[in-house]
């Protein structure tokens, strides 16, 4: 079956791709699918790839099944990868249980955790070298934004991270893309879009910055084009140095006032 992807879309997904040297001969690289939107694309690009250009690699998709109802359809994956001949596996991880069981850790974080390590274990069992994930261009802002309000740090994830305590290399080839051209993409090419079984989504931190983001704009025309553009490197202008220690202080407070000096409260 040859595989189509519009212009916009494959020219995006490229540049990720040759910028960030994401993709070599004899990888395996397996996706995770987790059946939304941007997964499916992932998936699909990849297959297109796969056709399309010189590379030799292999792909495979796993689906980490948190177990937070007993509604998580997944006969439409298996079709959905079945389609593209790339090998598709559903792997449990009882990562509800483990919520539930930390009240106080943020389930966003703990889920994320245990689904990153479920996929690294597995990718070492089937001998992959590299996990694919479906992160795009908004999230990349988003987590930048976030950052930047709940931790005052200004850092995102990369569009390629190696692991080296499981010799993994991360790759996110959506990260060109905006997120409502990949909703466009999938509503026309009538994707089975799986319904995240997350009893929270929707109402996340992510989904606050999101919503931030969006009113700011209304305002602030350029805000999300300025951001992307923020979290480059090169983008860095005029800042403070880092703070100093008292010790580090400590010669040059006394170059000030005398040894003996006191502060009146």
């Amino acid at each position: 079956m040859q595989l189509i992807l519009p212009k916009m879309i494959f020219s995006k997904l490229m540049r990720a791709v040759v910028e960030f040297d994401m993709i070599q001969d004899n990888d395996k690289i397996l996706i995770g699918l987790s059946g939304g939107k941007d997964s499916l694309l992932l998936t699909y690009a990849l297959a297109t790839l796969k056709q399309r250009i010189r590379k030799k690699f292999e792909l495979a998709a796993i689906t980490i099944n948190p177990m937070f109802n007993d509604n998580f359809q997944t006969d439409a994956l298996k079709n959905f990868c079945a389609d593209l001949n790339i090998r598709h596996e559903i792997h449990n991880v009882d990562i509800n249980s483990v919520i539930q069981s930390r009240p106080d850790k943020s389930p966003c974080f703990t889920c994320a955790y245990f689904r990153r390590a479920a996929i690294n274990r597995i990718a070492n069992e089937i001998s992959a070298n590299k996990v694919a994930y479906a992160h795009h261009l908004d999230d990349a802002v988003e987590t930048f934004f976030m950052s930047l309000l709940s931790s005052g740090q200004l850092t995102t994830f990369t569009p390629k991270t190696f692991l080296s305590r499981s010799n993994i290399t991360v790759i996110r080839p959506l990260v060109y893309l905006r997120e409502f051209q990949i909703d466009s993409f999938v509503k026309n090419s009538n994707f089975n879009i799986v319904k995240s079984p997350c009893p929270v989504d929707g109402k996340t931190n992510r989904q606050v910055i999101k919503n931030l983001i969006r009113d700011l704009g209304k305002n602030f025309p350029d805000l999300f084009k300025h951001l992307a553009a923020a979290m480059r490197e090169s983008s860095i202008g005029e800042l403070w140095s880092a703070p100093k220690t008292l010790a580090d202080m400590r010669k040059t407070y006394f170059s000030y006032v005398s040894s003996n000096f006191v502060l009146n409260d």
